[in-house]
């Protein structure tokens, strides 16, 4: 296991220190994971040499730097002036489709003792809650970290709406699930996969719990912090963008807004009701991010294959997706996960 960059996360959970530890191999860890670790290891996940449990010392000057980050994050309350608090960082953004943009960002005056940033841009949308609520609703081990909103710094005389979002989240070092899963020759092994599947439904249990619906689950929409193909549970995703639908309870559309990822329906991971011609927001719950995680899984099996790829007309995988037909189990796929897969 690496060490992260940023001496504010725990190597272990890649999240914010909340009770930092100091173990005998001289790194820091978050207590309840180092614990947890030792406890199955009983050894150093950095040098590999024996840790006991007995020689593990609180870190205060860690402590120290966490609280006044989150302190100064809290002051400002989770708003950012761009070009003042932070800044986009030189050069192209880091990736843009319809309706969304995400730039490098960086902290100001300095980026020291502060995560890695990125801007998350939503064209065409408004906030409906608080930025607490959202930095709150973040605050999950495998959920993006939202730090708050950025706001351009306007002219008292400028009466212009901001018809987008910008939210300020931490920075994912090796890109989406679908994007490493593309990437490999060949498709992890089943284990592998259950312990990725295993992170994204405890995010997910928390959105329920929460009363928030992804609306928008697929490999694309979990990004992944950390992979190590020898050790299943060496891995770390986060799952990102969830509520961007037309029936979100955390964004509205702004008025008059033509370009905003908000309207789309990703036709081919969304549950049968969310493809009525008069779907509503009562239709969106838990029950439909149910259905999405299948198809994830199904989409992570399959190495990152859009599902009903060979269709080209949405308008022939609504229908068949309608009519309950499912899609073809994928060859690596053990009886019993399909199974489970076939049930959501």
């Amino acid at each position: 296991m690496d060490k992260p960059d940023d001496s504010l996360l725990c190597p272990i959970t890649l999240g914010l220190f909340r009770d930092p530890v100091l173990a005998q191999d001289g790194h820091t860890y978050e207590r309840e994971a180092i614990v947890e670790w030792i406890q199955k290891e009983g050894r150093s996940p950095i040098t590999d040499q024996p840790l006991s449990l007995e020689h593990l010392y609180p870190n205060y000057a860690i402590k120290k730097a966490v609280d006044h980050f989150e302190k100064s994050l809290k002051n400002k309350n989770y708003q950012y002036i761009l070009d003042i608090d932070v800044k986009k960082k030189a050069g192209r953004p880091l990736f843009q489709t319809f309706g969304k943009t995400i730039y490098y960002a960086e902290w100001l005056p300095t980026n020291n003792n502060r995560p890695e940033i990125i801007l998350l841009k939503i064209d065409g949308a408004r906030t409906k809650k608080e930025a607490s609520f959202y930095v709150d609703l973040s605050r999950h081990p495998h959920i993006v970290r939202t730090y708050g909103f950025v706001y351009e710094e306007r002219d008292d005389n400028d009466e212009d709406e901001n018809n987008a979002v910008m939210l300020l989240q931490e920075h994912a070092p090796m890109g989406s699930l679908y994007d490493l899963l593309q990437e490999r020759k060949k498709v992890p092994v089943e284990k592998i996969l259950v312990e990725i599947f295993l992170q994204i439904i405890d995010a997910m249990i928390f959105l329920a719990f929460n009363g928030i619906v992804h609306a928008d689950l697929a490999c694309h929409n979990v990004l992944v912090f950390r992979f190590d193909e020898d050790n299943p549970r060496n891995k770390i995703v986060k799952i990102t963008d969830f509520g961007l639908s037309r029936h979100s309870r955390l964004y509205a559309l702004a008025p008059g807004a033509a370009k905003t990822t908000l309207n789309i329906i990703p036709v081919r991971y969304v549950a049968p009701e969310i493809l009525s011609k008069n779907v509503t927001q009562d239709d969106y719950t838990e029950k439909s991010d149910v259905y999405s995680m299948g198809v994830l899984m199904w989409e992570a099996y399959s190495r990152g294959t859009i599902p009903w790829a060979k269709i080209s007309d949405d308008n022939d995988v609504i229908r068949r997706v309608i009519s309950s037909e499912l899609l073809p189990k994928p060859s690596n796929c053990s009886e019993s996960y399909w199974s489970i897969i076939c049930k959501t």
